[in-house]
C-alpha cells in the first residue's frame, strides 16, 4: 500500500500521531478515516490523488492505528474533536503547510469539522462523508435511529464496551470487514490496531467525547452563530442509511454552511474502499472547481 508515500512520525505535544504522506505540485488535501479504521482505508485513493499532483495527507487519528495518545480523562476533552483536530494541524504544519483542504469520513469528518470551525484560515475547501454535525443527530435521535446507531449509546457507557470488545475484538470489528473488499494489508492493519486495547480503548473515548464535550462545543458554535464559509461538499454513501434516516443531509447543512453542495455516492458506508474511483473523481472536481 501505499508506494511512493513517506511515513513519519509527528509530536503534537500530547500525542504522537502517524502519517502517511506525499508531495506533490498541486494542492494539500488531508483525507481523516473513520471508526475503527486507519489511514490505510484510503490506500486506493490517495495513489489516483497523487498521481494528479496533489500532496497528500493521511495521518491515523490520535489513539487509532498507530497513532498515541494521552490516557483518558475524567470529562473526555483528552479524546475531544478539538483536541485531535489540533493535532491535525500540527502534522500540516510539520509537513510545512499553512492551508490545506480537508476530508473527513465517519468519525473523520467530526475532526475536519471542527478543524474547520476553529481554525478557519486553515481550511480551503472542506468535504465531509457519511455525517451530519453530532449535535443534529442527537437533537433528531427517535427509536429508529437509537435502534439503528445504538453503538453510539453502547460506546458511551463507562467500562463495559471494553470489556465487551476486548474479550474477542475480531468476532466485534471482522465480521463485516471483507478482506477483498478492503483490500489485505488494509485488512491486516485493521486487525492488528483492533487487537491492541489502548486502541479500543481511545476509540470509544472518540464516542464518549462526542456525546459530551463534542456536543457541548457544538452546542457553543450554534449559539454563538459561527459558520462555515469555505466551500464545502457533503457526500454520503446511498446504500447505508443516513438520508433514510434524517432525509436530505443539504438540508441540515445548509443550516452549518454557507457554500454547501454535495450527493450521494453508489456505495456502502465504506466509500474509499467500495467506490474509490468515483471518490477520488469527486474529491478532484470539487477542489478543481
Amino acid at each position: 500500500m501505499f508506494e511512493g508515500f513517506e511515513t513519519s512520525e509527528v509530536d503534537t505535544g500530547d500525542a504522537r500521531i502517524v502519517v502517511r504522506h506525499c508531495a506533490g505540485n498541486g494542492p494539500p488535501i488531508m483525507l481523516l478515516h473513520g471508526h475503527p479504521r486507519t489511514s490505510a482505508t484510503w490506500h486506493r485513493v490517495a495513489p489516483m490523488l497523487r498521481d494528479k499532483g496533489y500532496a497528500v495527507i493521511c495521518p491515523d487519528l490520535r489513539g487509532y492505528g498507530r497513532s498515541t495518545g494521552p490516557l483518558p480523562s475524567p470529562d473526555h476533552s483528552a479524546h475531544s474533536k478539538r483536541a485531535v483536530a489540533s493535532d491535525m494541524l500540527a502534522v500540516a504544519r510539520h509537513l510545512g503547510y499553512v492551508r490545506l483542504h480537508v476530508a473527513g469520513h465517519d468519525r473523520g469528518s467530526y475532526v475536519a469539522l471542527r478543524l474547520a470551525l476553529d481554525h478557519p484560515e486553515a481550511a480551503e475547501r472542506l468535504i465531509l462523508m457519511d455525517c451530519l454535525p453530532l449535535s443534529e443527530h442527537v437533537h433528531r435521535t427517535d427509536a429508529r435511529f437509537a435502534t439503528a446507531w445504538w453503538h453510539w449509546f453502547f460506546f458511551a457507557q463507562p467500562d463495559i464496551p471494553e470489556r465487551v470488545i476486548n474479550a474477542d475484538p475480531a468476532a466485534w470489528y471482522l465480521p463485516k470487514a471483507d478482506p477483498r473488499t478492503m483490500g489485505e494489508e488494509n485488512h491486516a492493519e485493521l486487525t492488528r490496531a483492533i487487537e491492541d486495547p489502548a486502541v479500543v480503548r481511545a476509540m470509544l473515548e472518540d464516542y464518549r467525547a462526542g456525546l459530551t464535550i463534542d456536543l457541548a462545543h457544538e452546542e457553543a458554535d450554534r449559539a454563538a452563530g459561527r459558520r462555515l464559509h469555505m466551500p464545502t461538499l457533503i457526500l454520503w454513501s446511498a446504500r447505508d442509511d443516513l438520508e433514510q434516516l434524517h432525509g436530505d443531509p443539504l438540508k441540515i447543512w445548509r443550516g452549518w454552511a454557507d457554500r454547501v453542495s454535495g450527493f450521494s455516492i453508489d456505495s456502502g458506508h465504506h466509500i474509499a474502499e467500495e467506490a474509490p474511483v468515483e471518490l477520488a473523481r469527486a474529491l478532484m472536481d470539487f477542489i478543481s472547481a
